[in-house]
């Protein structure tokens, strides 16, 4: 019995200087590894760049296509009108839209380093979306923005590389389109 009263008095006092240490303001809630767990999760699914969360294949294509134009630095009036063309042509989208993606576009791409560096981690959300035929298209309208092999800039030739060694279909898929 007397073990018992020992163990009741203990956890009463545990509990009062609990409680005493949260009114001091110190908070314990942190120590609780499940918390700690879902507020990590939280963290980095929402304090990540958004760039690397797109999982739309035309969204990453309309991405990819932006940073290649801008790759050799700003983008030029004939390069957005380029862009705009392809938009509404290739992808199928109203002025609008197409204006609305452009815009989009540039503003996640921000000046195009984190992507450039990185085109592997970026695909990896969408590249399963991609269909056979998307990814060709893709390549075809990175290529088309890119322009010219022989006067192509630097970054955008490792870009295009890049963007050819992920996106080249490996299996035989024509099920999806756009």
């Amino acid at each position: 019995m007397h073990i018992v009263l020992a163990l009741l008095g203990s956890i009463a006092t545990i509990l009062m200087i609990l409680s005493r240490l949260a009114d001091a303001g110190i908070d314990l809630g942190g120590l609780n590894p499940f918390l700690w767990n879902r507020r990590r999760k939280w963290q980095k699914k929402y304090d990540g760049n958004p760039l690397f969360k797109i999982d739309n294949p035309m969204d990453a294509t309309a991405l990819l296509m932006v940073a290649t134009a801008k790759a050799d630095g700003d983008m030029s009036r004939e390069d957005k009108a380029l862009l705009l063309k392809l938009f509404e042509t290739e992808l199928n989208l109203s002025k609008k839209d197409a204006a609305g993606l452009l815009i989009s576009s540039a503003h996640l791409l921000g000046n195009g380093q984190e992507l450039s560096n990185s085109v592997n981690s970026f695909l990896e959300p969408s590249k399963a979306a991609f269909s056979d035929l998307q990814a060709n298209s893709a390549i075809a309208l990175v290529t088309k923005i890119a322009g010219d092999p022989s006067s192509m800039h630097e970054n955008v030739r490792d870009l295009l590389q890049q963007v050819k060694k992920e996106l080249t279909p490996q299996t035989p898929d024509e099920n999806k389109t756009w």
